[in-house]
């Protein structure tokens, strides 16, 4: 039988992924914090621990390439400008996409994946928060086992 604290402990293992709210990395540095303080405690609270460990440090992964992946986007997008500019001495920086639209929509492509991925991330860390809460191990989808 689980004790009060080991399901709250989980409870706020999960939760402080939220941390990334409010400084970078904090999606990581949370639970890996709540995690290696309490892994010693209880089987519970090691395996919710690690789980929401490994799955930030997915989120964080998927992110950056997706977050990478838009820069060839934008980079074209600003540069496209210059293409058609045949005087080079009187360079305005009025950002037309009237060019770049193609580019564009690959920015709010990616931007939009990410934003579904933030949304994602949002609510699989609830679910798994109130399953912990409720005595449960919850095993996140997409998740890579960095940690063993």
């Amino acid at each position: 039988m689980l004790s009060q604290r080991e399901t709250n402990t989980a409870f706020l293992t999960h939760l402080s992924g939220f941390v990334s709210f409010v400084f970078p990395l904090g999606a990581i540095l949370g639970p890996l914090v709540m995690w290696s303080v309490n892994k010693g405690r209880s089987e519970f609270v090691d395996e919710n621990g690690l789980e929401a460990v490994n799955f930030n440090i997915s989120y964080v992964l998927y992110v950056f390439i997706l977050g990478a992946l838009t820069f060839p986007f934008a980079l074209g997008t600003f540069l496209n400008r210059f293409r058609h500019m045949n005087d080079f001495d009187n360079i305005h920086f009025d950002f037309d996409f009237s060019h770049g639209f193609n580019n564009l929509f690959g920015i709010l492509s990616v931007g939009s994946i990410i934003g579904l991925i933030i949304f994602v991330r949002f609510v699989l860390t609830i679910v798994a928060a109130v399953k912990a809460s409720r005595g449960e191990t919850y095993k996140y989808p997409l998740t890579i086992k960095f940690i063993k």
